[in-house]
């Protein structure tokens, strides 16, 4: 699912909301938790899941092409933990959708 693919869901199951009202509401969302990530803020959203930063250390690398050493400094990256309900829906989704394995003949 894409941006404009949540705004349009959005617009459409709310008749009250013009399709702007949709796309201003889901920008506003997507910044605010853009901008709490930036400060190192941790996003919970209670049956979905939270978003947290996580720290990657600096290290040595190698330049693939050239076989030289490479100094990569420390990053910090964004990290998704679904919660327990989003988890429990996808594998009820993934094994309702799973084909049957046949018995193991004996």
């Amino acid at each position: 699912m894409t941006r404009s693919d949540l705004v349009d869901e959005i617009a459409a199951r709310f008749a009250q909301l013009t399709h702007r009202d949709a796309e201003l509401a889901v920008k506003t969302v997507l910044d605010a938790m853009s901008d709490a990530l930036v400060k190192g803020h941790r996003i919970e959203i209670r049956g979905f899941g939270s978003f947290s930063i996580n720290r990657r250390p600096p290290r040595v690398g190698r330049n693939p092409r050239s076989g030289e050493t490479v100094q990569i400094p420390e990053k910090r990256v964004p990290h998704f933990k679904p919660g327990k309900a989003l988890r429990e829906a996808v594998d009820a989704e993934t094994t309702r959708s799973a084909p049957v394995k046949a018995a193991p003949k004996t």
